[in-house]
């Protein structure tokens, strides 16, 4: 597997070795050990996942940006087995020397890669595809309690979606993430990571 680094301490873009012949394609899509690895930590340290999602979305979907606080905080392991979409991730911890940055990556069918997202990140992503299956394991339980929106266009982080490949259609967003607060706001409620 093959291990990216971003600017940003925490999150990782994983790719797996692919094996492929005129017969199709075969690659280990996880693997606990190699996740370890990966994160630099013993196995038995490294992030245990309790729930597998799979979400499908329309060309122009735009999902998030979801986080969740204590006492459910969840690192997410992102995929996207069929389609593509721009997955992002942005630092939420308070005491980050990188506190309100974001990573972004083009997951898809083709290239297998993976995004880890790591507790203390809000996770979003917008479909560039006609349609895209998103898998994502999750290293904690969904809770409707934890559950928190961040503003996804919130000019303070300055995401630079890639909009201009949705040949002139809008994001579409669920209710919740269009009303979501931007970073300032979140900060004041307190509703960031330490």
């Amino acid at each position: 597997m093959q291990v990216d680094r971003f600017p940003i301490e925490g999150p990782l873009l994983l790719t797996p070795r692919v094996f492929a012949d005129p017969r199709g394609h075969f690659f280990e899509s996880w693997n606990q050990r190699s996740f370890a690895e990966a994160l630099g930590l013993p196995i038995k340290q490294a992030p245990v996942f309790f729930q597998d999602n799979h979400s499908r979305s329309s060309r122009g979907v735009l999902r998030g940006l979801h986080y969740q606080l204590e006492p459910e905080p969840q690192g997410k392991l992102v995929r996207c087995p069929v389609g593509e979409i721009f997955d992002v991730a942005v630092d939420l911890r308070q005491g980050s020397a990188t506190f309100g940055q974001w990573v972004g990556a083009i997951l898809n069918g083709d290239n297998h890669r993976q995004l880890w997202i790591p507790v203390g990140f809000a996770h979003g992503f917008l479909t560039l595809s006609e349609s895209a299956d998103v898998l994502y394991k999750a290293s904690g339980f969904w809770s409707k309690s934890c559950e928190r929106s961040l503003r996804w266009d919130d000019p303070e982080l300055a995401i630079e979606w890639p909009l201009d490949q949705l040949e002139g259609a809008a994001a579409l967003l669920a209710d919740k993430d269009a009303a979501a607060p931007g970073l300032n706001e979140a900060r004041k409620q307190g509703d960031l990571f330490a």
